[in-house]
């Protein structure tokens, strides 16, 4: 008797849960409207990014409006599809409202639910197939609220689910909104360039699995311009709008970081000073996301503004992009972390999509480190070399009355001093004056400058070679332009890295340390050979020819012994194929640290 009433008992469970099962599979899930969490009781949500896309055909909605809701995978990696789905409109503002009515498109795979004792509040799957895509019609009731969100759960299986994905933010006509919804997933490159524009840094970055990419994309959606903004940082991301490439009287926009949640703002800057937040609520939409240190955010602007929207630009002009990024306290941002990226060109907000392209370093800054470059780390040293250990050479040759040697020595550091006058200018042209966050680098080339241009003074007053006071000229000519072209070097090291260049790191440090070494060791090599430690020309006193006569066995041994012009040649051989390596690697190193200025 008592095992049959547990058989009983077994079966009524199996069958209890067999019919529960059924249920599930079937779609009937109701008993999930409010929380929208499978009732399968074996695991918790997955935490990974959902791999699909909720893509509703419209971002505005009047009453009795109807909108086509999609459900789709996002990529074709790993598991391409899904079998249960639950899809809710809720209240933006109140996402435990559930908001208007659904009609079906597809009803041989989905069906409507009752929930909140509303008919055809949400819609379910009706089987537990594969399914890639399902669309739905959700209808606007009459008495919306200002704007409403998709939420959609999503079932692969039992133990791999994910609940409550946000989904777009859809606003009623007419009426703005405060509100800001948590995007469902990250941005993604994908688009760019055919559906809307993109501004990437690094250059064909993608949000989406890069999380070192600065990603900013807009596109027209009727009288307004959807914009998507995304990048790594600690307090905020922001970009703004500007009539030239200098920060100052521009329409800027702002995601802020406040502890778990985001803030978008509307600003504007006068000067290079804070942004100042915009008191008037312009920005419609707003969604954001914070993921592995990433700060997304998404919103709509009218194309045009009402009058009283001060220092706001009309969407339907070309601008030039600023993006930039740092940190923030109580909602206050800081300066920049890097400089901001600047599009390259003026881009058309309201035109065709296109890939655009920009860089962090201005123009005038990359001028300002060719220059420096190239004087400091090439033209001064041939002609110190020329100078140092070529005096003998061309004795009877001449260029304008002086020898060859003291021409090309004075050609070479009269280009550097240009070069250097020239590039110290350029910064104070961009800046508009002093710079006071680069640290100890301009007061060091300040004294690069102040060495540079004593140099050429000192040497128009230069005593004669014979004079008895010549050894003092000579001293100090040598100290001064040994001490100028260490204190460069180091300048340039130091502004190897400021904010407004950002060479890449280490590699260019390293690619510096070697032309400075290369250097070093082309003077060694010379001056061990000046001293006599590689007597060159000495070696053929030695040599021993042996010419064999053609119509004879007899050898004779001819000792050659050269005259002293025949020492001379071969040693200035020696010496100008040092220099011919020298300048070839030199140059090789230097084009390569050009082309990467260029290149940032």
């Amino acid at each position: 008797m008592e095992v049959l009433m547990n058989m009983r008992i077994v079966l009524l469970l199996l069958s209890v849960c067999s019919e529960t099962v059924f249920c599930f599979s079937r779609g009937k899930v109701e008993v999930a409207c409010g929380d929208m969490t499978p009732q399968h009781g074996v695991s918790d949500p997955s935490t990974k990014d959902p791999p699909f896309n909720i893509k509703a055909d419209k971002s505005q909605f009047s009453p009795g409006d109807e909108i086509k809701v999609t459900l789709s995978m996002a990529s074709s990696e790993g598991k391409h599809y899904f079998k249960g789905f639950l899809i809710e409109a809720r209240n933006a503002g109140d996402l435990n409202e559930i908001v208007g009515s659904f009609k079906l498109i597809s009803p041989d795979i989905s069906q409507l639910l009752k929930c909140d004792n509303k008919e055809g509040s949400a819609v379910s799957h009706t089987s537990d197939s594969h399914k890639t895509e399902v669309q739905v019609i959700w209808v606007a009731p009459s008495d919306s609220p200002s704007s409403v969100q998709f939420l959609v759960t999503v079932a692969r299986g039992y133990k791999e689910f994910w609940v409550k994905i946000p989904g777009p933010v859809v606003s009623q006509n007419g009426i703005q909104t405060t509100t800001s919804t948590i995007l469902s997933r990250l941005f993604t490159s994908e688009g760019c360039g055919s559906s809307k524009s993109c501004l990437r840094d690094p250059v064909g970055c993608d949000p989406q699995n890069d999380t070192a990419c600065h990603f900013l994309s807009f596109s027209a959606l009727g009288s307004s311009v959807m914009f998507e903004l995304s990048g790594s940082a600690e307090g905020y991301v922001s970009f703004a709008l500007s009539q030239d490439k200098w920060m100052g009287n521009d329409d800027v926009y702002l995601c802020i970081r406040d502890t778990n949640r985001v803030d978008i703002k509307a600003a504007y800057v006068s000067g290079r000073t804070h942004p100042i937040i915009s008191s008037q609520n312009i920005l419609k939409d707003t969604a954001w996301r914070l993921s592995d240190g990433v700060i997304q955010c998404s919103f709509r602007r009218d194309i045009h503004l009402p009058p009283e929207n001060l220092n706001r630009f009309n969407l339907d002009q070309k601008y030039y992009l600023f993006m930039a990024h740092g940190r923030a306290e109580d909602g206050r941002t800081h300066r920049h972390d890097r400089q901001p990226l600047i599009s390259t060109y003026r881009a058309a907000i309201t035109g065709p999509p296109e890939d655009l392209t920009g860089s962090r370093s201005p123009l005038l800054i990359k001028y300002h480190d060719v220059h420096a470059w190239i004087a400091w780390t090439s033209t001064v040293s041939a002609g110190v070399i020329m100078a140092r250990y070529f005096k003998p050479d061309w004795p009877e040759r001449n260029i304008l009355g002086q020898k060859v040697w003291f021409q090309l020595h004075r050609m070479l550091m009269t280009i550097t001093v240009l070069l250097t006058l020239v590039g110290f200018v350029l910064p104070f042209m961009y800046r508009g004056g002093w710079s006071k966050r680069a640290g100890i680098h301009p007061y060091l080339g300040c004294v690069v400058i102040a060495l540079a241009v004593i140099q050429p003074v000192m040497a128009l007053f230069r005593p004669e070679p014979d004079a008895s006071r010549r050894y003092i000229f000579n001293w100090m000519h040598f100290g001064t332009g040994t001490v100028a072209q260490v204190v460069a070097v180091i300048t340039i090291f130091l502004g190897t890295h400021q904010q407004a260049l950002s060479l890449p790191a280490p590699w260019s440090t390293g690619v510096l340390a070697f032309i400075l070494v290369w250097f070093v060791l082309a003077n060694l090599v010379l001056e061990v050979h000046r001293r006599g430690f590689l007597p060159i020309g000495k070696y053929f006193k030695n040599v021993k020819i042996y010419t064999e006569h053609i119509n004879s066995d007899d050898k004779e041994e001819v000792v050659f012994v050269p005259d002293e012009n025949e020492t001379y040649s071969v040693e200035s051989c020696f010496k100008n194929i040092v220099l011919a390596i020298y300048l070839c690697v030199n140059l090789g190193f230097l084009t390569t640290l050009l082309w990467t200025i260029s290149a940032v």
